[in-house]
């Protein structure tokens, strides 16, 4: 019997159409003999919108994006159950969102609250691994080696910029990166090299997040491993990003295809065997399941981390998929086994009790 998945796509993000870019991928892959595919596209205004079941692969994102009149007005219980079954609920819901409203945690608190099996990581590790200063933190009490940083929210910037731009430069040195907080796939990220570019850099940050990142910019070779599991995680080869421009932003990752992904990166048996700790550390301190990429920087023989990502790019093309394709597992099997894993997660914690004896 064919499992009932949900794809969960588009969303109130910056990062709409990367999503749409996801989700378009995911159905040419997905074996549609094992799984009924129900599409459901956020549009950018936040409606949700339920699209009839696909049985062939998208051909163009354009086709994966609905109207609120092209879909049932019962967006919430359509949503929740099938329009022949109405007491038939997805088998999983696999959401394809990254960013706000959507990696975030409060869309999986959503599927928590309908009680649903979905793919990837729960409402605090979400949550978590998308707050890069909350991350990083945990990181810190984790004792993972990571680079300087200073941040602070957007009031304190308007009460106190002189004396946040001087707390950088007497913590950190040129060049620095800025980032917001909360967003992915290199948005609102810039590197400064002199004050001047930092208070830039600092307003287009704010544009996107009411909290900052500024972090110590080193030169360092950028490497990436993929973790995959629940209870017991395994991580795959790690990859090497080589981008042709100054930094790994979203131009390179999306649109002009300069940058080199080097898989299996070179790395000595001791660093790989460091990544491979810390990467595991990383998913089990946040207590992520199902998938995460963990990104590093290394310098000779030292590790350090830089960040973990709780939704990862997930076309065939993105380093996720490809560090498992090249370590034996190809893009419709993994999509295989995070669905299994998902289900597996969900009935571990129907196992909970929370009534009252």
């Amino acid at each position: 019997m064919k499992k009932r998945i949900g794809l969960l796509y588009g969303g109130k993000s910056a990062e709409h159409e990367v999503s749409l870019i996801t989700a378009t991928a995911v159905t040419k892959a997905i074996d549609f003999d094992k799984y009924e595919v129900i599409p459901i596209y956020i549009t950018l205004d936040g409606e949700w919108c339920r699209g009839p079941q696909l049985t062939k692969p998208a051909e163009s994102v354009e086709e994966l994006k609905f109207t609120k009149e092209e879909s049932n007005p019962n967006y919430i219980l359509e949503f929740i159950l099938d329009e022949n079954d109405k007491q038939a609920k997805f088998d999983v819901v696999f959401p394809l969102l990254h960013g706000t409203y959507g990696e975030d945690g409060t869309v999986q608190g959503l599927l928590e609250l309908l009680n649903l099996p979905y793919v990837g990581n729960g409402v605090l590790s979400s949550a978590a691994g998308m707050d890069k200063v909350i991350m990083k933190q945990l990181f810190s009490v984790a004792g993972l080696n990571q680079v300087p940083f200073v941040y602070f929210i957007r009031y304190e910037w308007n009460q106190n910029k002189e004396a946040l731009l001087s707390k950088c430069e007497n913590e950190l040195t040129y060049p620095m990166f800025v980032k917001p907080a909360n967003l992915g796939s290199s948005v609102g990220i810039n590197k400064a090299s002199n004050r001047e570019e930092l208070e830039k850099a600092i307003h287009i940050a704010f544009k996107y997040d009411r909290k900052v990142v500024v972090e110590q910019g080193i030169e360092a070779r950028e490497i990436e491993m993929a973790v995959l599991g629940n209870n017991e995680p395994k991580v795959s080869v790690p990859g090497e990003i080589k981008p042709t421009t100054e930094f790994y932003d979203y131009e390179s990752k999306y649109k002009d295809g300069s940058t080199q992904l080097i898989i299996p990166a070179e790395v000595s048996p001791e660093v790989e065997a460091k990544m491979k700790d810390m990467a595991i550390r990383a998913f089990k301190i946040l207590d992520c399941a199902g998938l995460v990429r963990a990104d590093f920087f290394v310098r000779g023989d030292e590790v350090l981390i830089n960040e973990v990502n709780t939704m990862p790019g997930f076309t065939p093309f993105s380093m996720y998929p490809l560090l498992w394709q090249n370590t034996g597992l190809n893009y419709p099997e993994l999509i295989d086994q995070l669905i299994e894993l998902a289900i597996e997660r969900h009935k571990e914690k129907q196992q909970l009790q929370f009534n009252r004896e």
